[in-house]
């Protein structure tokens, strides 16, 4: 069973999920992984009208298209962080209430959990072709961040005093648990995009961010290859290792230089597509990523979950860009053969 080809809607919030439901079929998607802003996907409505999860599948449907997780990035980000106002700019006014930093963290965590039943109400309500892929991928999956306390330590000057880090790991773990916990009444996985700015943003930081949370068996990773390998990071060492918790996966491209520039790796205070940087988001197929090598290690791993593209190309037209990317990853996919190639050799 070829894995679904998706659009993450997150980089489409200022449409209507209608509109980009028309252009997502033409482009060539079969489903969209569903952010929960905009007019998308509402957490408190899909709780709270008995027919909010039907009539968002009577859209979908409309235009023959699944869905295969939802997203909820930016609330997410609010659990652990340091919050100020930049977050107010992406937080539901409920969450971001009075601003204070705890309270904010507080409101991030109980609306996650509120995200996790939700997505449950909105699985069971998929029609039959959807629920069949979604046992073939063996979970439903909310995707996310969990933001970080510790990410403004990552340069260690001032020094690091002893043990902050290890409070920060700790922090996310008290904040997260409850919140896997939560996610495993209701049989929903949470996927962290391992991604800077996140607890865990390479391959170190992962394990300990598993060890963290117990190796709790609703933390997984939504994967994107684009986020490890400007960094330097082994993103196909990272499959070998954490493959079996790959819930999700994001097919985004990057480039890199290999010569000194202007802009370095941490980026320079420049906007992405600015000329000089060492590295910027590129649509699938036209940065370095080995797409080839990451769907050899899917296959390895077992993965049947979508293949899902998160558009983002500064310098690129979107709807050009999603109807390539399209294409490409459609080309990109194959199925582990379930013989060995050398087998007719030993027939007698």
């Amino acid at each position: 069973m070829p894995r679904p080809v998706c659009l993450f809607t997150g980089q489409w919030a200022d449409l209507s999920l209608e509109e980009l439901c028309g252009l997502a079929r033409g482009f060539g998607y079969d489903g969209l992984e569903l952010a929960c802003w905009g007019d998308h996907f509402e957490v408190r409505r899909a709780l709270e009208e008995d027919d909010y999860c039907a009539r968002k599948w009577e859209l979908l449907q409309s235009y023959n298209l699944g869905s295969f997780a939802l997203s909820n990035h930016l609330v997410g980000q609010a659990v652990c962080d340091r919050i100020d106002e930049r977050h107010r700019a992406i937080l539901p006014e409920a969450v971001w209430g009075d601003g204070d930093p705890e309270g904010v963290r507080r409101r991030a965590a109980d609306e996650m959990i509120a995200t996790g039943r939700a997505a449950r109400r909105f699985f069971d309500a998929a029609p039959g072709p959807v629920r069949e892929r979604l046992a073939a991928a063996g979970r439903t999956t909310v995707v996310g961040f969990t933001g970080s306390s510790i990410w403004p330590l990552l340069y260690s000057f001032p020094p690091n005093l002893p043990g902050q880090v290890e409070e920060g790991f700790a922090d996310f773990g008290r904040r997260w648990t409850p919140i896997l916990d939560a996610f495993a009444e209701v049989d929903v996985g949470f996927a962290l995009e391992v991604h800077p700015t996140e607890i865990a943003f390479d391959v170190a930081s992962t394990r300990r961010a598993l060890a963290a949370v117990g190796e709790h068996p609703r933390f997984g990773f939504n994967f994107d290859p684009s986020h490890f390998a400007y960094q330097g990071v082994d993103y196909l060492g990272f499959l070998r290792e954490f493959g079996e918790r790959v819930f999700n996966v994001h097919v985004k491209d990057v480039w890199w230089s290999d010569a000194p520039t202007p802009i370095g790796v941490f980026g320079g205070h420049a906007d992405f597509g600015a000329d000089g940087r060492a590295w910027d988001f590129r649509s699938p197929g036209r940065g370095r990523v080995d797409f080839e090598g990451i769907v050899r290690l899917l296959n390895h791993a077992g993965y049947a979950g979508p293949l899902t593209v998160e558009w983002e190309d500064p310098m690129m037209d979107r709807a050009h860009g999603a109807t390539e990317a399209a294409r490409f990853v459609r080309a990109l996919d194959f199925p582990r053969s379930d013989i060995a190639f050398d087998a007719a050799f030993s027939e007698s």
